[in-house]
């Protein structure tokens, strides 16, 4: 369901209703209608909107009506300016006892409110998560679930199949997956607790499903020289780019042209790592501005958009793909290979280089790991400037044979 409507908004868990009247009636109107809806209920907010509607367009009519036979500012007997006889809609709200909401219905209200914060990717990804919870308590008064309903939706998540799996496959959704699903659930509930919808967490000490993180493979040589020289052609500038920059493939596909940036100094060309409509950043060491490769600004660089995106028909959806196909294509079938290897061999050949940790940190977009306290470099460095950036990318070579 939409999270907008018009002329209301949610403020305080409360639906609240504001139409600017016509400029010809304001003067005898005032400027807006303005009226409490009492319910954070979306379905009954959109029925007394429709009520308001309807008392406005009556209200704007009558004054209208008024205004041109001459009624407007004349006094009664009381001498009292003439009221419109237009009765506004009577609202009262519904008392509803501590946890007796319905799950289907808060879950509602609670993707209305982050709809509003939340990127679109983000938040269909946060609905489908909830979509599972309410599939299975969707019709359940929320004060009513307990420990027992949170372990069987454990149970009924470790048993679903994973997605894409074939039928009689036995793959199951990984525990990195069930965790995911399960945080989402835990997050509904404690907004649910915040907003008094409910005094607690029922499913408060119940151990979230266990997983450990794929750990990634740093990319070798061979591989590096097999992907530029036989992959993807849609994906080898990308796939250059993150080996000579470090940069996450989020971060690349999100580049624009305005983030191509000129230093002057003979320092060349840099880029600018920040936030756009195109993406997020993953943490707020994540922006910063690296230097882009001599090879890259000779090779690479021409052959980019001079307007808009720098990789418009990438995203890390299509990214991800692509790499998997190459890698099937080509053999390439070492466990931990993915597109994100090429980070990890481009912080390899830092390290290799002798590059001191925290410059690679500046670089990647880490937190800097210069003190044991994090303290000193931490809060009073401005970082490392711009030529030993530059100094610390010049020394990065692609392996041997391969030809731009």
């Amino acid at each position: 369901m939409s999270s907008h409507m018009s002329y209301a908004q949610l403020r305080h868990r409360t639906w609240v209703y504001r139409r600017t009247f016509p400029r010809d009636v304001q003067p005898l109107l005032g400027t807006a209608l303005k009226r409490s809806l009492k319910t954070g209920d979306v379905r009954e907010a959109r029925a007394r909107i429709a009520q308001l509607n309807a008392t406005f367009e009556e209200m704007v009519s009558e004054a209208r009506t008024r205004i041109a036979s001459g009624y407007y500012g004349r006094l009664d007997e009381d001498g009292q300016t003439l009221r419109l006889p237009v009765a506004l809609p009577q609202f009262q709200r519904r008392l509803r006892l501590l946890g007796q909401d319905n799950v289907g219905d808060l879950a509602n209200l609670f993707l209305e409110h982050r709809s509003t914060v939340l990127r679109p990717e983000t938040f269909q990804a946060l609905r489908h998560a909830l979509g599972l919870f309410v599939s299975a308590y969707g019709q359940q008064a929320i004060g009513s679930l307990s420990k027992a309903e949170g372990r069987a939706y454990l149970s009924l998540l470790a048993s679903l199949p994973a997605r894409g799996a074939r039928t009689g496959a036995g793959q199951r959704l990984s525990g990195t997956t069930q965790a995911r699903l399960w945080g989402v659930v835990r997050q509904f509930l404690s907004w649910a607790v915040t907003e008094s919808y409910l005094a607690r967490d029922p499913f408060e000490g119940i151990p979230a499903p266990r997983f450990s993180h794929a750990s990634y493979s740093v990319m070798e040589d061979g591989e590096v020289a097999t992907l530029l020289q036989c992959g993807h052609p849609l994906l080898r500038p990308l796939l250059l780019l993150c080996l000579l920059s470090g940069l996450r493939s989020g971060e690349a596909t999100g580049l624009l042209v305005e983030d191509v940036i000129r230093k002057e100094g003979n320092l060349g060309v840099f880029l600018a790592v920040r936030e756009n409509g195109r993406r997020s950043l993953k943490s707020k060491a994540a922006e910063r501005e690296v230097p882009l490769h001599g090879l890259l600004e000779r090779h690479l660089l021409p052959t980019l958009p001079t307007s808009g995106p720098l990789f418009p028909d990438l995203f890390v959806d299509r990214v991800v793909k692509l790499f998997a196909r190459d890698r099937a294509r080509l053999g390439l079938k070492r466990p931990g290979l993915v597109f994100h290897s090429t980070r990890k061999w481009f912080t390899t050949q830092c390290e290799r280089a002798g590059v001191p940790e925290h410059f690679t940190a500046s670089l990647v977009g880490h937190q800097s790991a210069r003190s044991a306290n994090r303290l000193t470099y931490g809060l009073y460095s401005a970082g490392i400037s711009d030529r030993q950036k530059r100094e610390i990318i010049d020394q990065i070579t692609l392996p041997e044979g391969i030809e731009l």
